[in-house]
C-alpha cells in the first residue's frame, strides 16, 4: 500500500484536530479574560471600601441587588456607610477562593476579613478596642452588555469580635452552628482563656438579622472555673437568619495592701457568630404510596 494514500486519508482528521485545538485555546483565553474581569471587580471593591468611596463601590452592584438576609441595595449601602462612620479606620481584605462562570452569570467564593481600631469611653471602660471580622461568602454576578455587576451575596459563615482593654489579649470564641433548620434547637457556646488573676461575667443571646437589630436581653452569669458558658436556643420560624451574640466583662484583681485586694474592670468584649436558618417549606405534601391507597 502506498504511504502517500495513507497521508491523504489523515489530512481531514488532522485539520479537524487543529481546528478543535485552536477552538479550545480561544475558549481558554476567553475564560481567563472573563476571570480577570471578575477578579478586577473584587480588587476594586477592596480599594473602594478602604478609601470609603461609596459612589464607585455602588457602581459594582446592580440596582436589583439583594443579599441572603433580604437586604436590598439601599439598605445594604446604608449599613456600609454606618460602619465607616463608626469605624473610620476600618480596612477590608478579600481573598478569592473559587470562580464559576456560566455564560453571563458567575459565582465567586471569597474569604473576607475586616480590621478596625476604636476607642470606648464610658462608665464601664475607658480603653482602645479592636474589631476583627471574618466571613466566607459567595457573590453572584451577572453580565449586562460588557459590564459585570454583583447581583446577590450569600454569607455562608461570619464571626466578629470587638474587644476593649485587656480583653484584646484574651483568647475567646463563640461557637454556634453555621446552618440550622427553622424551629430546631441549637447551642451557643462561649469559651474564654482567663488568667488566674482574672474573672469574668458574660451574657449569651441571639438576634434576628433584621434592621434595626433588636436589643439583646442581657442576663449576665459568672464564668466558672472551666471558662465556658453555654445557652440553648430555638431557631425562629420566620425565615430570618440569626446572630448568636455574647457580651463579656473582664475583671482583674491585684493586692491593694497586706489584707485587701483591689478588683477593677479591665476589659469588655462583644462576640457574634452567624447562624443561617433554613426556612420551612409549607408547600410540600407527602403523598401516600399506591399500596397504602389500595388498602
Amino acid at each position: 500500500m502506498s504511504l502517500a494514500f495513507a497521508g491523504l486519508q489523515t489530512e481531514p482528521a488532522q485539520a479537524g484536530f487543529i481546528g478543535t485545538y485552536k477552538a479550545k485555546i480561544s475558549e481558554t483565553r476567553e475564560l481567563k479574560n472573563t476571570q480577570n474581569e471578575i477578579k478586577d471587580i473584587f480588587v476594586k471593591q477592596d480599594n473602594f471600601t478602604n478609601s470609603h468611596n461609596l459612589d464607585k463601590l455602588s457602581d459594582l452592584y446592580a440596582e436589583s441587588f439583594m443579599n441572603n438576609d433580604g437586604f436590598d441595595k439601599k439598605l445594604y449601602f446604608k449599613l456600609i456607610k454606618d460602619t465607616w462612620e463608626t469605624y473610620p479606620e476600618i480596612q477590608y481584605d478579600t481573598v478569592i477562593r473559587d470562580i464559576q462562570i456560566d455564560g453571563d452569570y458567575a459565582s465567586v467564593q471569597t474569604f473576607e476579613t475586616a480590621l478596625a481600631v476604636t476607642h470606648e469611653q464610658s462608665e464601664k471602660v475607658d480603653a482602645y478596642g479592636e474589631l476583627r471580622s471574618y466571613a466566607n461568602s459567595i457573590y453572584y454576578l451577572k453580565k449586562s452588555g460588557k459590564k459585570w455587576q454583583i447581583v446577590s451575596e450569600q454569607v455562608l459563615s461570619e464571626k466578629s469580635q470587638l474587644k476593649y482593654g485587656d480583653a484584646r489579649f484574651i483568647k475567646m470564641d463563640l461557637n454556634a452552628p453555621r446552618v440550622i433548620n427553622a424551629g430546631e434547637e441549637y447551642s451557643a457556646e462561649l469559651s474564654i482563656d482567663l488568667a488566674d488573676d482574672e474573672s469574668g461575667i458574660a451574657s449569651i443571646d441571639k438576634q434576628l438579622v433584621i434592621h434595626p437589630l433588636d436589643k439583646p436581653e442581657e442576663a449576665f452569669r459568672a464564668i466558672m472555673a472551666d471558662n465556658q458558658l453555654e445557652r440553648i436556643f430555638t431557631a425562629n420560624k420566620k425565615n430570618i437568619n440569626e446572630y448568636a451574640t455574647a457580651s463579656i466583662g473582664i475583671a482583674k484583681s491585684e493586692p491593694y495592701d497586706e489584707t485587701h485586694t483591689k478588683v477593677y474592670m479591665s476589659g469588655i468584649a462583644f462576640l457574634m457568630s452567624r447562624v443561617n436558618v433554613i426556612p420551612q417549606n409549607n408547600f410540600i405534601k407527602e403523598e401516600e404510596d399506591n399500596a397504602q391507597k389500595a388498602e
